[in-house]
């Protein structure tokens, strides 16, 4: 079994309601959940919407690969409602988005896949609900704990 994390997001319809959703068909399609953060409400990033995101992070085990999991984890979002995935970095609002954070403490450099999620650093949406239930958790890239990541940002 692998240990994954991943950050979820919604901004459109009931909010609460997708995310909760989307945990229930992750649990269902993907694995075991072994911890869910609190929710987390935020303004957009990477572009303007009057709508703010409520995120979580959950930690799963699942038997899934990376690909298999990417595969997964899209079908969930298509079956909530999101109708297109982000392209060329413009974003927009969505009733669901699934990022795999981490998988176990691989590196994964796949075109269309990204492992660990290259703007974790970045993000306050995904570093306070990680920090939550991950804080001591090594980011395997630049060997800093998500506390640590957290502090910086």
């Amino acid at each position: 079994m692998s240990i994954v994390y991943l950050g979820l997001g919604s901004n459109l319809g009931n909010k609460e309601e997708n995310l909760q959703r989307a945990v229930s068909l992750l649990s269902a399609k993907v694995g075991r959940v072994l911890r869910q953060s609190s929710f987390y409400t935020f303004k957009s990033w990477g572009y303007a919407s009057k709508n703010d995101f409520i995120n979580v992070v959950i930690l799963m085990e699942t038997d899934l690969c990376p690909l298999d999991l990417l595969n997964e984890t899209q079908r969930i979002e298509k079956e909530i409602g999101r109708k297109e995935k982000t392209d060329n970095n413009r974003y927009s609002d969505r009733a669901i988005d699934i990022d795999i954070l981490f998988y176990n403490d691989e590196i994964i450099n796949h075109h269309n896949l990204k492992i660990p999620h290259s703007l974790i650093t970045e993000r306050d949406f995904v570093l306070t609900p990680l920090a939550e239930i991950a804080p001591d958790y090594v980011h395997p890239l630049n060997g800093k704990t998500i506390t640590e990541l957290k502090q910086q940002h």
